[in-house]
């Protein structure tokens, strides 16, 4: 991840971080230095320095603290690998979602910020067919508790 902490650099953000190779960064910004985060710059830098397409989401430490803390699903003594957050680039509608049926032991939860996974059986297994991602609406990323609570931990110690 030393490209990708040195393409944000580039772009004049301040103290990258990443996390191993999940693709999360965490960053400073001094709106007077350099432009704002900004997805589609950030997808371009990354797609011009490697040759790597991919969709790329920016949150605000706040907004991404907010997202983790909200999990309904987090309970007792749920493996934080089996936990998957799928963070929204832009708003859904829950009512709209159209959460499949019959996907039990597996939990779906829809809010206006992500979508939240309890995978008992792993993500390979999900029965969650591909087109419920799509109909969603806006992009999203998904990452299992155990990296959001890795970023959680960088955004920490920031503070």
């Amino acid at each position: 991840m030393a490209d990708l902490r040195a393409i944000y650099a580039g772009l004049g953000f301040t103290d990258v971080a990443t996390i191993l190779n999940s693709g999360n960064a965490v960053f400073g910004h001094d709106e007077t230095t350099g432009p704002a985060p900004d997805a589609a710059i950030l997808r371009k830098a990354v797609q011009d320095a490697t040759g790597v397409d991919s969709e790329t989401i920016v949150l605000p430490a706040d907004r991404f603290r907010r997202i983790a803390e909200a999990n309904p699903l987090r309970q007792g003594e749920r493996d934080p690998r089996r936990l998957g957050v799928s963070f929204a680039a832009g708003p859904l509608d829950p009512a709209a979602a159209d959460v499949p049926t019959g996907i039990e032991p597996e939990e779906l939860v829809v809010t206006a910020d992500a979508v939240y996974q309890w995978l008992p059986n792993g993500v390979l297994a999900s029965p969650v067919p591909p087109g419920f991602w799509k109909r969603l609406g806006s992009t999203v990323t998904s990452r299992n508790d155990a990296t959001v609570q890795k970023v959680i931990a960088l955004l920490d110690a920031r503070r």
